[in-house]
């Protein structure tokens, strides 16, 4: 799966690390930054896409797709689709155009809105990865752990650097007895939960 990514994939995800590096030095608030993920977490959410079961893979929040092309390498691997929400218009057409650039569209669908308004359509959910604004983790975790399936997994980014925010989530999961759920120290740390 990484050692060969398409060239197409390879350049954008450069592109989009400069730009994501830019906004940062820029000082750009922080609604509008692209506010991705570091590629060490990137590999990391690839690798647990690629050992999901079979059934939906969601995404919340795709900013300008950074994190769905790293996923699309599980998907295409494995035969499967992902859907991924993203609610601010500039960044959709971001993505859109990361996607095009790429010709991951076959693999990757992105949906212009609220996940939460969405996410009850969805059933039979093998993988989600969250990484939106940390207000509705909470309501989506709740949304999603009933619907996913026995081996699925949910990631959501951010449990470190945005732990005082999230820790009434990541307690939560934590204690939850439908999961198996742990912090890991990659990138802005990430919560890993496996439905059982």
């Amino acid at each position: 799966m990484f050692h060969d990514i398409p060239r197409a994939i390879l350049k954008r995800m450069k592109q989009l690390e400069e730009l994501d590096a830019q906004d940062r030095a820029d000082g750009i608030p922080r609604l509008e930054r692209l506010r991705q993920i570091p590629a060490e977490t990137g590999k990391f959410i690839a690798l647990l896409a690629a050992s999901a079961p079979p059934g939906q893979y969601l995404e919340i929040g795709s900013s300008a797709g950074y994190s769905s092309l790293w996923l699309s390498l599980a998907c295409r691997d494995l035969g499967r689709k992902l859907t991924t929400f993203e609610i601010l218009a500039a960044k959709v057409e971001l993505a859109r155009q990361t996607f095009e650039m790429t010709g991951v569209g076959d693999v990757v669908s992105l949906i212009h809105g609220d996940a939460l308004d969405h996410l009850l359509s969805y059933s039979n959910v093998s993988f989600c990865f969250l990484d939106a604004e940390k207000e509705i983790y909470k309501d989506c975790y709740e949304l999603l752990i009933p619907k996913m399936v026995s081996g699925g997994i949910l990631i959501a980014d951010n449990a470190l650097n945005f732990e005082k925010i999230l820790r009434p989530m990541l307690n939560q999961a934590l204690a939850d007895q439908r999961v198996d759920a742990l912090v890991v120290p990659i990138g802005q740390g990430v919560l890993l939960c496996r439905k059982r």
